[in-house]
């Protein structure tokens, strides 16, 4: 596949997919030159990105494996965790959001998802799309994958869309929440504490130097209306990538301040 680029109106800037020169069958997506996503459509049971591959471990607690799941993905990318969901939990029932209407149609375009996936797309802002979605359809996990440096989009960063996420999930359901921040972690801090007042357990996620707050990166916030099953957090670390920090309790109001 060439080079193919597309201009986003909402934002600005364009949005390319390249091929990966070290991985066979392997695409990246850029927006603004910046590396996004990226999607293996061979075997789209791998996630190379690390902070997504996080979010696919947490995925992976929720069920046995196999076992269908409805999952919202807010923010669509490259879809690449809902190719692993399809790939990994074949039946699956999903809905994506993305604002941007040309990222969308570009990216289904030019990797098309795997045959039998059931996945809807809606083109619209993350909150204001919550209200159309099916009625009384209840999800197993609900990822925030938006944020990024602490120019953050105020009415999704904050306690109360928190809570209007969470009532979508089903009893055993979670919210993952990638924030991308820069060292000082004060997005990371902001958004761990106003997950804590709109669920009843939270939990950081992330490679462990990260919670030293002196280099920028990824963490992974993980809501849940309930309590952490046992030895949850355990099994997160467990799964790499290596070395790997789960953060709950004292330890994450530590990083809340």
């Amino acid at each position: 596949m060439a080079q193919n680029s597309r201009f986003l109106r909402t934002s600005g800037v364009h949005a390319s997919i390249e091929k990966d020169p070290w991985h066979e069958n392997a695409f990246v997506l850029s927006i603004d030159n910046a590396e996004q996503s990226h999607v293996n459509l061979a075997e789209p049971g791998e996630v190379f990105y690390e902070y997504l591959r996080r979010i696919a471990n947490a995925v992976d607690q929720l069920k046995e494996p196999g076992e269908p799941l409805t999952a919202l993905h807010l923010g669509a990318g490259a879809l690449t965790l809902a190719r692993y969901v399809q790939a990994t939990r074949p039946g699956s029932v999903q809905h994506a959001v993305e604002l941007e209407r040309e990222l969308l149609d570009f990216v289904l375009e030019q990797l098309p998802m795997p045959a039998g996936t059931n996945l809807t797309s809606h083109v619209g802002d993350a909150r204001e799309a919550l209200a159309g979605l099916p009625a009384g359809l209840l999800f197993d996990v609900v990822i925030l994958d938006i944020f990024s440096g602490p120019d953050a989009p105020a009415h999704l960063a904050c306690a109360d869309f928190y809570r209007e996420a969470a009532a979508l999930l089903a009893p055993e359901g979670i919210l993952a929440v990638n924030v991308g921040d820069e060292p000082g972690f004060t997005l990371v801090a902001s958004q761990s504490k106003a997950l804590q007042e709109a669920m009843t357990s939270v939990a950081a996620y992330g490679t462990s130097m990260l919670f030293s707050r002196r280099y920028p990166g990824n963490i992974i916030l993980l809501g849940r209306n309930g309590s952490w099953p046992q030895g949850w957090a355990q099994a997160l670390v467990a799964a790499g990538p290596h070395p790997a920090t789960v953060l709950t309790g004292v330890e994450l109001d530590e990083l809340t301040g």
